[in-house]
């Protein structure tokens, strides 16, 4: 556990950006008569183990929205090359904390209970640099071999080796009841890692997957990936919004 002289504060960051190739706005679209970015906020209220939740945007539209609902904001530059470096930015202005989850803006399903893990887990182990989550995955799934899909490969520990679009691992010899574990894209950190993580110029192997999570590897990081069952769906597309709206719908 954390030394009695250090507390705990873990901060939840919402980065929330407009510009989207595939889906300009989308943190604002209205899903049930609410914006997107309203939706992924109350379920991380729902939380227990964040002490502070903020959103991150380079976006006055997206600022303005999210007070009116009564949520904290973080404006960070527009020139962010990569999401932890938003994130990175926004934890600045809550300079008590010591852990930092990346929730993703556009999972408004996501479950409360998968962050508290995260944020318990990096609590209670002070080697950790890193934990991310995945969902098994049947060998015979299509995702395996969907490039869209980022797999990861775990030590015995629990530990990430590896992460992937390729499929992996690859069975040249069967084993009974090894998953396929599909990567789910939130991410709690160090506070000190997270700051020294930004620094690290894009890796050879970040660079040729496109995938930011392998700069960490490269440079000898420690993370710990839960399983999970939440598989709550992204919004990427206005089609994937409407399918969002049908689901909680039925939830409702």
């Amino acid at each position: 556990m954390p030394h009695p002289s250090t507390p705990t504060y873990i901060l939840g960051v919402l980065p929330a950006r407009w510009g989207s190739t595939r889906f300009p706005g989308k943190p604002l679209h209205l899903i049930a008569g609410k914006p997107l970015i309203q939706h992924v906020w109350e379920r991380c209220q729902e939380c227990s183990k964040l002490d502070q939740i903020i959103v991150a945007t380079d976006d006055e539209r997206i600022r303005d929205a999210v007070l009116a609902f009564g949520g904290q904001v973080a404006m960070t530059s527009p020139d962010h090359p990569t999401g932890t470096d938003r994130i990175a930015e926004a934890s600045q202005a809550v300079p008590q904390a010591t852990h930092v989850v990346n929730i993703q803006g556009d999972e408004p399903l996501i479950d409360p209970a998968l962050i508290d893990e995260l944020a318990a887990t990096m609590a209670a182990d002070p080697a950790l640099d890193m934990a991310t989550a995945a969902n098994p995955l049947d060998p015979s799934d299509p995702a395996v071999h969907d490039p869209n899909v980022v797999k990861v490969v775990t030590a015995l520990d629990g530990r990430a080796l590896y992460f992937s679009r390729s499929p992996l691992p690859f069975f040249r010899n069967p084993v009974p009841g090894l998953p396929v574990l599909r990567h789910k894209g939130i991410y709690a950190y160090k506070r000190s890692f997270l700051e020294r993580f930004i620094t690290w110029p894009p890796s050879p192997l970040e660079i040729a997957e496109s995938l930011e999570q392998l700069r960490a590897l490269e440079n000898g990081a420690s993370i710990k990936v839960l399983l999970t069952a939440d598989t709550s769906p992204g919004v990427d597309t206005p089609e994937q919004a409407r399918e969002i709206e049908r689901m909680l719908k039925v939830m409702s």
